[in-house]
This record gives C-alpha cells, sequence and structure tokens, in this order.
C-alpha cells in the first residue's frame, strides 16, 4: 500500500491513503538514504510504500523519491542532519519581534538553507498587535529588508486574525512548512487559518520571554482552501549543514549578486583585496545584519558545530 506520512512522532509515523484511510506505521529494517546523515529517515511529507500486519499497525519499507526536502544541523548531533519536511511549495518562517524576540541571525540562517535546498521561503511576522513603537519601527525596517530581497513578507496578528485572510490566500493549494523558535505562535496561526484542525497552543515564559515548546511532533493539516500545513515543533537555533565555503555566498541573494564583481573568484568576503561585497557592506548597499549571518554560517562550515 501507498500512503503520504502525516504525522512523525518519532517512533511511529502516521500514514494516510489516497482514500483517507490513517495506518500507524513504524520503519522497517534501517532506511539509508543516499547522501543524508539524518536523525530521521523518513519525515512528514513523504510518500511512503508499507505493509499491514495482522494487529492493525504497518511497516514502512520503501520511501518514495523526494522531489525536495529541508533539513537543519540536528541539536544533538552535530554532524547529523533533521529532516524537517519533505516535498514542499513552500516554508514559511513565523517571526516575532518580542515576545520572544526573533533574531536576524536565525531568519537568516532558515532563509541560506532554503535557498540551498532550493525551496520558496516567505517571512510572517506575528504579534503585531503587542509591540511598542520602538518595536513598531524594528519590524517596519525588517519588513522592507526582506521585502527588498524579494521575499514575501506578511505582518499578522494570529490572535486577533489581523491580515491572515491575504496570508491564506497566499497558502492555498500548497503545502507549507511552518518553522519557527518556540512560542511564536505557530500554532494559535494555525488555528486562526485551519481552525478544524485544533493545533496545541501554550504560553510564554515571562521570566525568560521564551517560548514554551507546545508542538512535540511534526504534523500536516488539510487547508479547506485546498493545500497543506506541516506543523513542527518549535526550535531555538538553526543550524546549516552541507554546505560548501564557496557555496554560501549564493544563498544569501544580495551577496551572490555583488560578488560577481570580486577581484577573486574564490572570494570569501571576509579579507580580500577588491571584494566587492564588503565595499557594498561599507557604503550599506547590503545589509550589515545580512553580513553578520553570512559570517556566522561560514564559521559552521569552517567549524562544522551547531549554533
Amino acid at each position: 500500500m501507498t500512503g503520504l506520512v502525516v504525522k512523525n512522532t518519532g517512533s511511529w509515523y502516521q500514514v494516510k491513503t489516497d482514500n483517507g484511510e490513517l495506518f500507524e506505521c513504524k520503519m522497517k529494517g534501517h532506511f539509508r538514504l543516499q547522501e543524508i546523515r539524518s536523525t530521521n529517515p523518513i519525515a512528514v511529507g513523504d510518500l511512503v510504500d508499507f505493509e499491514k500486519n495482522t494487529d492493525g499497525t504497518a511497516m514502512i519499507h520503501t520511501i518514495h523519491d523526494r522531489w525536495n526536502y529541508i533539513v537543519r544541523r540536528s541539536s544533538n548531533l552535530s554532524k547529523q542532519s533533521q529532516i524537517l519536511a519533505a516535498n514542499l511549495d513552500l516554508v514559511a518562517l513565523i517571526v516575532t519581534i518580542n515576545y520572544p524576540e526573533t533574531s536576524t541571525i536565525f531568519i537568516d540562517r532558515f532563509l541560506a538553507t532554503a535557498e540551498a535546498y532550493a525551496v520558496q521561503a516567505c517571512i510572517v511576522f506575528n504579534k503585531m498587535d503587542r509591540y511598542s513603537e520602538e518595536e513598531t519601527k524594528l519590524l517596519e525596517t525588517l519588513v522592507s529588508l526582506y521585502s527588498s530581497l524579494d521575499y514575501p513578507v506578511f505582518k499578522i496578528s494570529a490572535k486577533h486574525s489581523t491580515n491572515i485572510d491575504k496570508l491564506m490566500i497566499f497558502l492555498s493549494e500548497k503545502t507549507t512548512l511552518f518553522s519557527g523558535n518556540s512560542g511564536v505562535g505557530k500554532s494559535t496561526l494555525i488555528n486562526a487559518i485551519a481552525p478544524h484542525s485544533l493545533a496545541k497552543t501554550g504560553e510564554i515564559s515571562a521570566y525568560h520571554n521564551k517560548g514554551m515548546h507546545t508542538t512535540t511532533f511534526s504534523e500536516m493539516f488539510e487547508l479547506l482552501s485546498g493545500g497543506h500545513i506541516i506543523d513542527t515543533p518549535g526550535i531555538k537555533g538553526f543550524g546549516t549543514i552541507g554546505m560548501e565555503e564557496a557555496e554560501i555566498g549564493h544563498y544569501f541573494k544580495e551577496i551572490f549578486a555583488v560578488s560577481k564583481n570580486c577581484k577573486f573568484a574564490n572570494c570569501t568576503h571576509v579579507h580580500e583585496p577588491d571584494c566587492a561585497v564588503l565595499l557594498a557592506v561599507e557604503n550599506q548597499s547590503i545589509s550589515l545584519s545580512r553580513y553578520h549571518s553570512y559570517l556566522s554560517v561560514l564559521k559552521d562550515c569552517n567549524e562544522g558545530k551547531y549554533r
């Protein structure tokens, strides 16, 4: 039998067939994915073949070829990757200026990974109803920055359903991965655009102003307007993996565009003379925050460490 993986609890996989039947499955034997050292060989979004057992459970024995996927460095095993989801049309990074704060380095690492795995990305700034005047100015600055890089940007309040209709239209007929720091409101947003899903929500720790984990596994939800959302557990950091030093600049759109004018073809944009990227940073045509994010990914590559 063939079905779509719609939930991954870490040890079990829920698989849905074309006729809507759900099966609780485990992996059969040891999976080896070509060129991927992963902590989770099977991900939500995978199409799999499985065999039913007499007790009503099932065993997955084959994963169909993926047309794309997105990964991050595993926080526990730094030399391995964690596949967030497979077979995606879009990744949506849910961001908050505060309550909790999402760093620009986190945003840029996520966007660079989406570029590396050829998945379209958008940014959703949530909780706009909570921001002070100063925080709202920062919001507008970031919206301007990422919009100038041709990333679709949305300003919403999931709690009050502000601008949710625009986001719903954009997500329609797409399979979209939702990701972000813990506490940014992913579950509240899913409940706003797919109320039939009843995604679990949590609170923010006032002491640390950080999110409490409410989603402990990955799960796919159907949109009534067509398409799917894949909800994933909130994450604190986004470690990049599998990027070559010479390629990292390719995953920052503005750095790649300017780098064609560098004196050296293998310029790392760190110390070389006549570096067009360093000049662009100096004259502020490349954002300093984006350049710092580029350096942080470069450091990941050189040190092989999770950040």
